[in-house]
């Protein structure tokens, strides 16, 4: 091979790893990358609702004990959202189109972030499925649950009528 040939491949290689080095770069820094949306939207939405009390589930299509979440979750925003009550969810589903087709069985009447990177998730070191934080009107996590089981459905609520009775709504 001659030279010149050798130093066009060469010149064309560093190029071309140069321009990868830039596309993986620019991937990792764009707002647009979906680990950064949905952390964007959670910001958005515990602003949007500051000075609520937040129940904040994560969740995702295959987790069996989010078919009963759903329906009292929705039960729950209905039921308190006069007094303050907000429920927020987070899908962690990699495929959007299966947490699509849960829905369609289990629909919610409450805001859904999506979060296939699962990023958010990792943020608030989830030890099950699902996993839902009560963050009270200042914004602090003041209650956690792993997993949601059926025979425990009073006791949930007991706490949440708790929180909403102890903060008062600031004006």
């Amino acid at each position: 091979m001659s030279k010149t040939i050798y130093m066009m491949l060469l010149t064309a290689v560093l190029i071309g790893g140069i321009g990868l080095y830039s596309i993986l770069g620019q991937a990792q820094d764009d707002p647009a990358e979906p680990t950064n949306l949905a952390q964007q939207q959670l910001d958005q939405m515990l602003e949007k609702y500051k000075g609520k009390v937040i129940y904040l589930d994560f969740w995702a299509s295959w987790c069996v004990p989010c078919r009963n979440s759903f329906p009292w979750m929705t039960t729950m925003q209905e039921k308190y959202q006069d007094r303050g009550f907000q429920v927020i969810t987070i899908n962690l589903d990699v495929d959007k189109t299966f947490a699509e087709d849960f829905l369609k069985d289990y629909p919610a009447k409450f805001p859904i972030i999506y979060d296939p990177s699962g990023k958010v998730g990792e943020h608030y070191q989830l030890k099950g499925m699902p996993s839902s934080f009560v963050i009270g009107r200042d914004g602090s996590v003041v209650a956690n649950q792993v997993g949601f089981f059926e025979d425990k459905v009073d006791e949930y609520e007991a706490k949440i009528v708790e929180i909403l009775s102890l903060e008062t709504v600031e004006p």
